[in-house]
């Protein structure tokens, strides 16, 4: 019996979201092929940043509902600016439009990642607040000096506790919009592979970290308008590390 041509080649696994440990030095890597995407074509990534802080801003603002509408879409957003990283990394000429992407595919899946996102950041926010808001709160009413005291380091211990817990939640969420973005993968396991992946990946960012630290610090010196190069460097780096780790991206 002979085998139907269309049979072969065999069809490509699904892309599951498995990752590969990358080198610590990677992070150094990443953020160069930020800048190389950025340099590439400077005006419409300024006007890409342009565009992205005015909209947040304007969603911020609307009473009620706007910063709701902030947390759900900021997904969509982030996938359409990887969106415009690939086009760039794949030799095409990005478009300010390209920001808009997550509005035109699998734009569910994308705002289902922001609600989760926002539940998880109201849910370790009201963790803090059981923790180490009582104790704030007796400490403002003893009066000063003391008490003033006690309610700085009960600010130090809560910043710290939101630290410690949202840790995990960005781990899940950093590389989430690439995963159902560019794979159409559901919104759980793009949010377990992107914790697995920072996970495996916990040197290189903790080196990544330090260094945007670093470069934020001299991007607010200049009224914070170095912002509008940094955001693009950031995403064209964080596309860049999720071509780096995720195997079959």
């Amino acid at each position: 019996m002979s085998t139907p041509p269309d049979a072969f080649p065999l069809a490509a696994p699904p892309f599951a979201g498995a990752s590969r440990r990358a080198p610590i030095d990677a992070a150094f890597a990443w953020l160069r092929l930020g800048w190389l995407l950025f340099t590439g074509n400077p005006g419409v990534w300024i006007g890409i940043a342009v565009l992205f802080i005015v909209a947040m801003l304007g969603l911020s603002i609307v009473p009620l509902v706007g910063q709701l509408a902030a947390n759900l879409l900021l997904p969509v957003f982030i996938a359409g600016l990887l969106t415009a990283c690939r086009r760039t990394a794949d030799g095409e000429m990005p478009a300010i439009a390209d920001l808009f992407a997550g509005f035109r595919q699998n734009t569910g899946p994308l705002i289902l990642l922001g609600v989760l996102f926002m539940l998880g950041m109201f849910f370790i926010g009201a963790i803090v607040f059981v923790l180490a808001g009582g104790s704030l709160a007796s400490a403002l009413a003893v009066g000063r000096p003391t008490g003033f005291g006690l309610a700085f380091g009960g600010l130090m211990v809560a910043a710290l506790l939101w630290l410690v817990l949202s840790a995990p939640l960005l781990m899940a969420i950093c590389f989430a919009p690439a995963l159902v973005s560019f794979h159409a993968m559901a919104p759980l396991p793009a949010l377990k592979a992107s914790f697995s992946a920072c996970l495996k990946n916990a040197p290189v960012f903790l080196v990544f970290g330090l260094l945007t630290l670093v470069l934020a610090f001299f991007a607010a010196l200049p009224a914070g308008l170095g912002f509008l190069v940094l955001g693009p460097v950031l995403a064209g780096a964080t596309y860049a590390a999720y071509r780096d780790i995720f195997i079959g991206a």
